[in-house]
């Protein structure tokens, strides 16, 4: 069983993967309260359901690609079961998660995209250092940059541990805290790796929509 907030059928916003068709498992819970969350109602409601049940709303959407969501996902035990079951089943399976819990025992089928927490986020040192070595080679590093200090501050965590040699390293503008041009300009000025990601799905349907 699982506490599921929602299950939906939309387009991926973010990722390598951003524009395919994909079925989002968000679960129930999460430990951080970052600054800029844009899925508070995930904090709590929800309800239990069955992994048949999961599984089988994810196949009524026929579509090749599951992300699994939260909130923070990895704190139910469970949905190891469920990502192995899905990647078992042939799905392309994807883990958002904020990185404050460890993915050593996640599938190694699935990509997994690690949130790294700026400083500006609330939830400074909440990252669990040591998923840098659980990392495999499609591992995503994520920084949603909302200052010019948490850009610097990423710089520097990227460079510190290699990132931007062996995995994507994603820069996100916070949404209505910095600009996507500014974050653009900084990268180009900064020659960093890093590749901008915007959320792709706040600009085709309303920010505040759920479900998409």
């Amino acid at each position: 069983m699982l506490k599921i907030n929602e299950i939906f059928y939309s387009i991926q916003g973010e990722t390598t993967y951003v524009g395919c068709p994909t079925v989002f498992v968000r679960l129930t819970a999460c430990n951080l309260r970052c600054t800029y969350c844009d899925t508070k109602y995930s904090y709590y409601e929800g309800e239990m359901q069955t992994l048949e049940a999961i599984i089988a709303e994810i196949d009524s959407h026929k579509a090749p690609n599951v992300c699994i969501t939260g909130g923070e996902p990895l704190l139910q035990k469970e949905v190891h079961t469920l990502m192995k079951t899905l990647c078992d089943k042939g799905y392309l399976v994807s883990l958002e998660t904020s990185g404050s819990k460890s993915v050593e025992l996640v599938d190694p089928r699935v990509k997994i995209i690690l949130d790294v927490k700026t400083p500006d986020s609330g939830a400074a040192d909440s990252f669990v250092m040591a998923n840098i070595g659980f990392s495999t080679a499609s591992t995503e590093y994520k920084f949603v940059i909302c200052s010019e200090e948490d850009f610097e501050w990423s710089e520097d965590f990227c460079r510190q541990h290699n990132l931007f040699e062996k995995f994507v390293v994603l820069y996100s503008p916070s949404y209505g805290q910095v600009s996507e041009r500014w974050l653009a300009e900084k990268i180009l000025q900064k020659n960093s790796s890093a590749r901008l990601q915007l959320q792709l799905h706040k600009y085709i349907w309303n920010p505040e929509t759920r479900g998409v």
